[in-house]
């Protein structure tokens, strides 16, 4: 600190604008006019304000350099910053800013590039790397940390009190305080997004050449396909050294896990998940709510086509694709209508009639999906305890999964890649037909939210049993085909890793499994695949697993 005597009021002479987001612009660029405040601004923030009649500076008439760089440069410049810097609680300062020939600024109103919508978009990497912002953070971050000179405004809804104060002499230490502690959270939350873009992509290409081949229409789309994906391109692993994350708008739930646990929900500010979901109907949302929440919606969002998944204990009671929802719903109830009791549903689809009059008699705890036809909420909304979430209409899944251990945090990239058909490689038996090829696919998809060990059993686009949790694949094997009964006779099924014995698979095969999707890399392979030509049964290799734990 200084030692300097703190400046209360601080009348507002002079603004440095630069804005990405123009909501609420000419309103307060009319009142900062009418209050003679001088205007000083950059680009296109300048020729809004200019059109709209009200005098202002360009930048480059104050610094004396223009542009450049296609407009990656034009406010770091000492004309600028020492305006913003200069503590005018010390004669010093005051005395040097007037020997530099330099205005001070009392305020200063910045917004910065849309990084985060500009991710969402799915645009090409090259585009969303020119939407970081390097000027805007070091404006805010200079006006924030000389609060006691400078008042800073990052969001339109700062301008009100910033016009209120005009009318009243000035900004007040507290304001210009409060308005600093806003501007830190921004940059925070802003420099945390570009980390978590660059720490969920493996790979980009950093030459600009093929980062810009990369964004041709012809480029290969990444990620994974149908409503909800999230794409990203590639970023190097392990490239990131920190990673500083902000959440926010805390709810507090009744408990936890357990109701001797305090629990709180807290929401990613630029997030589009369930946490953004609008609750329509039914009791408050528990911990477990949540999880099983969630756990059914990346399910259900794997399909492209229409999914329902329900969730226990966060592992699938059933899962299924159809032509419509209500098809899918009850095909994927069938599963295990036992399990399903009391259960979590998501559809990647709205609910209409049909689907409602198919989930109505069934207890169920939480229903998540895209949206819901009035026909259906007012069928779903005459049970009063039950759940209705709707989904924000960008939902997406974040791009960098979080675990919180003692001491630490891991994270990684979501699993949401599926090796397609085309590569995986026939170990046994005949090739599929369309039918089987189908039920196959889905399989394989569907036995990503199982938890591990995990085996799962399909037919006709439908899971018909489903082994999860164990600590051995012999019994993941035994209790899929235990729940499937006389449904495992034909069905095909998937594993989530290799068998590391015959035992697991001969299960199935005795059980009457007809076709089997593995990733395959077992030092036993010869055994597992020599168990299957045996029975005369397809068996494909992927040569990729998805565990989940």
């Amino acid at each position: 600190m200084t030692g300097a005597p703190e400046r209360d009021v601080i009348p507002i002479r002079r603004a440095l604008i630069s804005v990405s987001d123009k909501t609420g612009l000419l309103e307060l660029s009319e009142a900062l006019s009418r209050a003679g405040v001088a205007i000083v601004s950059t680009g296109s923030t300048a020729r809004q304000i200019s059109d709209a009649g009200f005098p202002v500076t360009e930048v480059s008439e104050v610094t004396g350099f223009p542009e450049s760089l296609d407009g990656r440069v034009k406010t770091l410049h000492p004309a600028v910053h020492a305006g913003i810097l200069a503590d005018l609680r010390l004669s010093g300062h005051a005395a040097e800013l007037s020997e530099l020939g330099i205005e001070a600024f009392e305020l200063v109103v910045v917004n910065l590039y849309p990084f985060v919508e500009t991710v969402a978009s799915g645009a090409a990497p090259y585009a969303v790397i020119e939407q970081i912002d390097i000027g805007g953070p070091a404006m805010v971050r200079s006006a924030a940390k000389n609060h006691a000179n400078v008042a800073v405004a990052v969001s339109p809804d700062s301008y009100p009190q910033i016009i209120k104060a005009l009318t009243l002499g000035g900004t007040t230490l507290a304001q210009r305080q409060r308005l600093a502690g806003e501007a830190f959270a921004h940059t925070a939350a802003y420099d945390a997004a570009v980390a978590e873009y660059f720490a969920a992509n493996v790979g980009i290409r950093s030459d600009l050449r093929k980062i810009q081949e990369s964004a041709s229409p012809d480029a290969a789309e990444r990620g994974v396909s149908g409503p909800g994906a999230t794409q990203f391109p590639e970023f190097p692993a392990g490239g990131v050294q920190e990673l500083e994350l902000r959440y926010a708008d805390p709810t507090a739930l009744r408990y936890g896990e357990n109701s001797h646990q305090d629990a709180t929900l807290f929401r990613l500010p630029d997030g589009r998940g369930l946490a953004q979901a609008k609750q329509l109907h039914g009791k408050e949302m528990s911990y477990n709510n949540f999880v099983d929440a969630d756990a059914a919606l990346r399910a259900a969002y794997d399909f492209a086509e229409p999914a329902v998944a329900i969730i226990k204990h966060a592992n699938p009671c059933g899962i299924a694709v159809a032509d419509d929802i209500a098809t899918a719903h009850r095909r994927a109830h069938e599963c295990d209508p036992v399990s399903a009791f009391g259960g979590v549903i998501a559809a990647n689809r709205p609910i209409d009639l049909a689907a409602a009059e198919s989930m109505k008699d069934i207890f169920t705890e939480v229903i998540v999906a895209p949206g819901f036809s009035q026909d259906a909420l007012g069928v779903l909304s005459a049970k009063k305890n039950v759940r209705l979430l709707l989904l924000p209409a960008d939902y997406a899944r974040d791009g960098l999964e979080l675990r919180q251990l003692s001491g630490g945090m891991l994270t990684q990239v979501p699993d949401t890649r599926f090796a397609p058909y085309g590569d995986w490689s026939l170990a046994s038996g005949s090739a599929a037909d369309a039918a089987m090829r189908a039920d196959l696919e889905f399989a394989w998809r569907a036995v990503r939210a199982v938890k591990s060990n995990a085996i799962l059993l399909a037919h006709g686009g439908a899971s018909v049993g489903v082994g999860m949790g164990q600590v051995n694949r012999v019994d993941s094997c035994r209790l899929a085909v235990d729940r499937a009964g006389e449904r495992a006779r034909g069905s095909v099924a998937a594993s989530d890793a290799f068998f590391p014995f015959a035992d697991g698979l001969q299960i199935l095969l005795d059980a009457g499994v007809a076709a089997i999707v593995q990733p395959g890399g077992s030092i036993r392979d010869s055994e597992v695949i020599d168990a299957a030509r045996a029975a005369g049964v397809t068996m494909y290799l992927t040569g990729e697993r998805h565990f989940f734990h």
